[in-house]
């Protein structure tokens, strides 16, 4: 290993800038990672980048598997414009369908 490799980079440690549920999306500046914990504001806690994740969804939004998908800030989404790509869709999850699972951007 590299002398100057510092880890692995799959779960990152964050402050919290709101209260945070373990398995909540969190985007911090462009890393986008899923909580391990729950925080309060100003605490720190780890997020995991990768993986796949059933996350909440933009319920009208018609997502089919293998699509690039974005996070909003509070659910998953079809739409880049103005939101941050997170991933792609696992499998294919509807109109009407609360939640979608998400394959992260995040590498091992």
């Amino acid at each position: 290993m590299a002398g100057n490799k510092i880890q692995e980079g799959r779960l990152i440690t964050v402050i919290a800038t709101g209260a945070i549920t373990s398995g909540q999306g969190v985007l911090t500046g462009a890393l986008f990672g899923v909580a391990m914990t729950d925080a309060a504001t100003g605490e720190a806690f780890e997020k995991d980048t990768c993986g796949v994740y059933e996350l909440p969804k933009t319920v009208a939004d018609d997502i089919t598997q293998g699509a690039k998908v974005y996070w909003t800030g509070s659910a998953v989404s079809k739409t880049a414009s103005g939101n941050t790509l997170i991933g792609c869709a696992s499998e294919a999850a509807g109109n009407g369908a609360a939640v979608v699972r998400v394959r992260l951007n995040g590498t091992v």
